[in-house]
């Protein structure tokens, strides 16, 4: 599973130009689910997100957490982060799970944000969506879940 996190100031999403969801200051998660991937590694992965200590204090020092600061979070379903760029100059996705397993877990890892963010808000897993952000710093984060303690 790999997850790229933006703090913003705010942030949108649209389908078919109508805003499907929407955030004040907070975090906006792309994520991609992979073949290997499962609800072991997506709560490991919500709680390493949900803990990380990204927010200013008031010694603006990056030692707040989102509960802290209660934060909102924004999370998009972004199959194309477990492209496989090794060869050649087409990205290959045979990395990334089948539509009805990565729906699965998205829906997983979204009902485990909603249990610790005060505001979830999502895009339409599957669809031609238009993303805006406000990042502030900026302050961008990759995670792969390979790369955790499991």
């Amino acid at each position: 599973m790999k997850a790229v996190i933006q703090r913003v100031k705010n942030a949108s999403v649209e389908v078919d130009g109508k805003t499907v969801g929407e955030i004040g200051q907070g975090l906006l998660v792309f994520l991609g689910v992979g073949q290997e991937d499962n609800e072991k590694i997506a709560e490991k992965i919500v709680d390493k997100i949900y803990g990380m200590r990204i927010f200013e204090d008031e010694n603006e020092k990056t030692n707040l957490s989102s509960s802290d600061i209660g934060a909102e979070i924004l999370v998009i379903s972004q199959f194309t982060l477990c492209a496989n760029c090794r060869k050649g100059n087409r990205p290959s996705f045979i990395e990334a799970a089948p539509p009805d397993k990565a729906n699965e877990l998205y829906e997983y890892v979204v009902s485990l944000f909603k249990e610790r963010f005060k505001k979830t808000e999502t895009g339409i897993f599957g669809a031609d969506m238009k993303v805006s952000l406000l990042n502030d710093g900026p302050f961008t984060i990759v995670l792969d879940s390979k790369e955790l303690a499991i």
